[in-house]
């Protein structure tokens, strides 16, 4: 009887061992189940610009989007797109949140291979500005020939707009002298003069407006940047092909809750108030909008023709080598 039981507790806990073992691998998970497949990297490091459109990465984590998909998610507050792309290719940052003119540059350069996993931003009206002091005698676009114009950075999406907006009132980007102010400081930089215009995204401009009484001279996403994208979501090619599953994990949280931040503008200023330094009250002025829920190759198309326009490309580029395609894994 002894021998009996002793077969039997054997049986039992080779069936517990084999249950254990099937629910580990891949193909014996639940679709519904967050780790179904098991994902290759579950906690993400993402660089982004403590701007309204990351909102949605901000809603995720509070809503508990990525954590449903298996994922932790650590957001990075970066100074600009262009300069934290060697962080991504090392793998210090697994995404990185990017103007899309630094990330064409990248690629075509041969600096590093990048795949759009996301897009953040189009441009809608009232989203940015290009913004002058109290009493400035510049009135029109077309009085900025020689002056001092505010940017970010330099050779990025700001500047590369602006250069579009210069030509349609007749002038040339050699015309101005850009000056480089981070986005937070350049209200200040306004008032104090160091620059004579300055592109403001919001809630930027809406500061400059309401504490220093800066006036508006041109809405910059207008004529041939009408509806521009902005920025997107990026990984390294290696990334996308070693994480197939958490790259997918991602974008299903972010789909989410960019949903969200289309549908309900108060999930967004709660957002904000948790990466950035807007207050509430500010936040309910700012004029959303530009939140996109797909990356089109031929929207972003727009974006490397307009680079090779103002020579920051040799040549024509093919936008298509950095669209993802999911694995069919």
């Amino acid at each position: 009887m002894s021998g009996l039981r002793r077969r039997l507790r054997i049986s039992a806990l080779l069936l517990t061992a084999t249950a254990l073992l099937a629910a580990g691998c891949g193909g014996g998970g639940s679709a519904s189940s967050p780790n179904a497949g098991g994902l290759e990297k579950a906690e993400l490091n993402i660089g982004m610009l403590p701007l309204p459109e990351v909102a949605p990465i901000q809603i995720a984590i509070d809503k508990g989007f990525f954590k449903a998909e298996g994922l932790t998610v650590k957001p990075q507050i970066i100074q600009g797109g262009a300069a934290a792309v060697p962080d991504l290719l090392s793998g210090k940052l697994d995404i990185l949140h990017s103007n899309y003119v630094s990330a064409i540059s990248v690629v075509a350069k041969g600096v590093g291979k990048l795949k759009v996993i996301g897009e953040a931003w189009t441009a809608k009206p009232g989203n940015f500005a290009i913004m002058v002091k109290k009493g400035s005698p510049i009135t029109k676009v077309s009085d900025l020939k020689g002056k001092k114009v505010g940017v970010n950075t330099l050779n990025n999406v700001v500047t590369l707009t602006v250069s579009a907006l210069l030509k349609t009132n007749g002038l040339t980007p050699e015309d101005v002298t850009f000056v480089e102010q981070p986005f937070p400081q350049m209200a200040g930089a306004l008032e104090g003069g160091q620059v004579d215009a300055g592109f403001m995204p919001e809630p930027f401009h809406q500061i400059a407006a309401s504490k220093n009484g800066a006036v508006l001279l041109a809405e910059p996403f207008a004529g041939p940047t009408a509806d521009f994208p902005i920025a997107g979501y990026m990984v390294s090619e290696q990334f996308a092909k070693e994480n197939p599953k958490t790259v997918a994990a991602f974008q299903r949280a972010l789909l989410k809750a960019t949903e969200v931040a289309i549908s309900n503008s108060a999930e967004v200023d709660t957002a904000l108030t948790k990466y950035t330094k807007i207050d509430k009250a500010t936040a309910d002025l700012m004029v959303l909008g530009g939140f996109s829920t797909t990356v089109n190759e031929t929207r972003l198309q727009r974006v490397a023709d307009l680079m090779l326009e103002f020579k920051y490309l040799p040549q024509k580029f093919d936008v298509k080598q950095m669209m993802h395609t999911p694995s069919a894994s």
